[in-house]
C-alpha cells in the first residue's frame, strides 16, 4: 500500500511537473507571439511611416537608376526608370500570371498614390532647389545716331549688354556643379553667372556646348560655393519625355523676365514637334524633338526646367523657340532626346574665354541653309582666303574648303567659328573638318591645325569675316540674292566647278 501512495505521489508530481513545463511552453509561445505582434506591427508602422513621409513630400526615389556621380571618371545624370524598361524587364522575369497582375495592381496603386499626393506646390517647393537664374554680360558693338537737326550720322560703339537665362542642377563631381542650359543663353558671353535658390551668386565657365541642340552645360567650382548654398541645392532628378502622354499635366519653373525664379502650368499640347531656324513647324527639320505645351515659357525661362507631375524633368524650356504671335505654345526640348549629349557636355574640359586667342588666319564668308539648299553645297565656313604661312595653310586648309566642324563642334556660320575661338589658346591643336570638292562631288577631310596668335595682324584676318559690318554674311549676298545669276555664280566660285 505505501508503494502505491508512492508511485501515486510520483505521478501527480510529474503531472504537476509536466504541467508546469508545458505553462512555461505556454508562456514563452504568448511572449513569442506578443513579440512577434510587436515587431509585425512595427513593421507596418515603419512602412506607413515611410510612405507617409514619401507622401508629404511627394517624392518615391524607389525607381532611381542611377547617380549624378563619376562613374569611371564619367559623369552622368540622375536619372529614373523608364517605363519600357520596366516592361522589358518584366518580360524577362519568369513570373506567374497571378503575381504579374498583383504586382502590377501595387506598382499601379502606388503610382497613384504619388502622384495624388503631389500638386503644383509641392513640386515647385522641391524642384526650385535644382533650378538657378542666369545671367550674362557681353560687349556687343551697337550702332547710335550722333548728330542735332538733322545733320549727323550713324556711328558704331562698343556697349555692355546684360542677358539672363535659367538653367538646371544636372550633376556634381569632384570639382564642380554641373548646370544644364540652352546655348543661346550663354552665346558670346563674356562672363556667366548662376543665382541659387538662397540668392548667393557665383561665377559659372562655360563646360562644353552644343549649338545645333542649343544645349550648354556651365559650371561653378565647389570650393567656391558655400556651405549654406550646398545645403539648399540638389541636383535634379531627369524623368523619360517618351513616357509623357498629351494632355498630361507640366509645371515650368524659370528666370522669367529676369526676375527671378517663377512657375507656370499647363499641359502636353503635343509631342514630337520640329521646327525650323525660324521657329516655324517644319517636320523634316534636323533639329530636336519639342514637347509642345501652353504652361507660359517667357523670356528669361530659357534654359529652366519643365516637369511632370512626378517633380521629374522631361524637357528643357526654349523661351526662343516661343512664338509672339499665337498664345499658349511655348516649346521645351525633349530630355530623353538629349541625354547622351548632355552627358557628354557635362564631362568636356570646362573652358573659358582667353584674352590673347587661337586663330585659324583664314577669311571666309557663311554657307547658309538657304544657300546650301540653292547650291547644293555643304552648310558651313567657305574659305575665301588662307593667309600664307598661317595655321590653315601649315595644316592644309585651302581656299573653296568649307569648313563644318571645329573640335567636334558643328560650325553653321563665319560668327559662330569666331565665336568658338574665343575659348582656345595661341598653340592648341585642334582637329577641323572640312568638305572638300573632288570630281565626284563634296568628300569630307580632317586635319590637325595649330592654331595662331590670335591679336596678330595675319591671324586675325580670322575675326575680320565676323566683325566687319561691310562684310557679307552669308554668299547668297555675294550674289546680291540672286539664284539664277549663273554668271555671279561661276565669277565667285571660278573654274572649280
Amino acid at each position: 500500500m505505501e508503494n502505491m501512495n508512492n508511485n501515486m505521489n510520483d505521478n501527480l508530481n510529474n503531472i504537476n511537473d509536466n504541467n508546469d513545463q508545458d505553462n512555461k511552453k505556454d508562456k514563452k509561445k504568448m511572449s513569442f507571439k506578443k513579440g512577434a505582434g510587436i515587431a509585425f506591427c512595427a513593421v507596418l508602422a515603419g512602412g506607413l511611416a515611410f510612405e507617409g513621409v514619401s507622401a508629404v513630400s511627394g517624392w518615391d526615389f524607389s525607381n532611381i537608376v542611377q547617380a549624378s556621380d563619376k562613374d569611371e571618371n564619367k559623369t552622368t545624370l540622375l536619372k529614373t526608370k523608364k517605363k519600357s524598361d520596366d516592361k522589358d524587364t518584366e518580360k524577362t522575369e519568369e513570373k506567374t500570371e497571378d503575381s504579374k497582375d498583383k504586382d502590377e495592381k501595387a506598382e499601379e496603386d502606388s503610382e497613384q498614390k504619388v502622384k495624388g499626393s503631389l500638386d503644383v506646390s509641392d513640386i515647385a517647393a522641391e524642384a526650385m532647389k535644382s533650378v538657378v537664374a542666369i545671367n550674362t554680360k557681353s560687349v556687343q558693338e551697337v550702332q547710335t545716331y550722333i548728330g542735332d537737326f538733322g545733320f549727323g550720322g550713324f556711328t558704331t560703339q562698343e556697349q555692355e549688354v546684360e542677358g539672363s537665362g535659367s538653367g538646371i542642377i544636372v550633376g556634381k563631381n569632384d570639382e564642380s556643379l554641373l548646370i544644364a542650359t540652352n546655348y543661346h543663353v550663354i552665346q558670346g558671353a563674356d562672363t556667366v553667372s548662376v543665382t541659387c535658390i538662397d540668392g548667393e551668386v557665383y561665377e559659372a565657365i562655360v563646360n562644353g556646348y552644343d549649338a545645333d541642340k542649343d544645349l550648354a552645360v556651365v559650371s561653378v567650382a565647389l570650393s567656391d560655393i558655400s556651405k549654406d548654398t550646398m545645403e539648399q541645392i540638389e541636383v535634379a532628378t531627369v524623368g523619360s519625355s517618351d513616357d509623357l502622354r498629351v494632355g498630361e499635366q507640366v509645371v515650368a519653373i524659370g528666370n522669367a523676365l529676369g526676375y527671378g525664379q517663377s512657375v507656370t502650368t499647363g499641359i502636353v499640347s503635343a509631342k514630337n514637334r520640329k521646327l525650323d531656324d525660324s521657329g516655324q513647324a517644319d517636320e523634316n527639320s534636323d533639329g530636336v524633338n519639342l514637347i509642345q505645351t501652353d504652361a507660359a515659357i517667357n523670356p528669361g525661362n530659357s534654359g529652366g526646367a519643365l516637369l511632370n507631375m512626378n517633380g521629374e524633368v522631361v524637357g528643357i524650356n526654349s523661351a526662343k523657340l516661343a512664338s509672339t504671335e499665337v498664345e499658349g505654345m511655348g516649346y521645351a526640348i525633349a530630355i530623353t532626346d538629349v541625354s547622351d549629349i548632355l552627358e557628354n557636355l557635362m564631362n568636356e574640359t570646362p573652358r573659358d574665354k582667353v584674352e590673347k586667342h587661337g586663330a585659324l588666319s583664314i577669311t571666309g564668308s557663311s554657307v547658309s541653309e538657304e544657300a546650301s539648299a540653292v547650291y547644293d553645297i555643304p552648310e558651313g565656313v567657305l574659305v575665301a582666303e588662307v593667309i600664307k604661312d598661317g595655321a590653315a595653310d601649315k595644316a592644309g586648309i585651302e581656299e573653296k574648303n568649307i569648313i563644318t566642324e571645329f573640335d567636334g563642334k558643328r560650325v553653321r556660320s563665319i560668327e559662330a567659328l569666331v565665336d568658338m575661338l574665343q575659348y582656345y589658346e595661341p598653340g592648341e591643336e585642334v582637329e577641323v573638318t572640312l568638305q572638300v570638292l573632288g570630281n565626284g562631288g563634296y568628300e569630307e577631310k580632317k586635319v590637325t591645325v595649330t592654331l595662331d596668335e590670335g591679336t596678330s595682324e595675319e591671324s586675325a584676318a580670322s575675326d575680320t569675316a565676323a566683325q566687319e559690318p561691310s562684310q557679307e554674311e552669308s554668299i547668297l549676298d555675294e550674289f546680291g540674292n540672286s539664284a539664277e545669276d549663273e554668271e555671279t555664280y561661276n565669277e565667285f566660285f571660278g573654274d572649280i566647278w
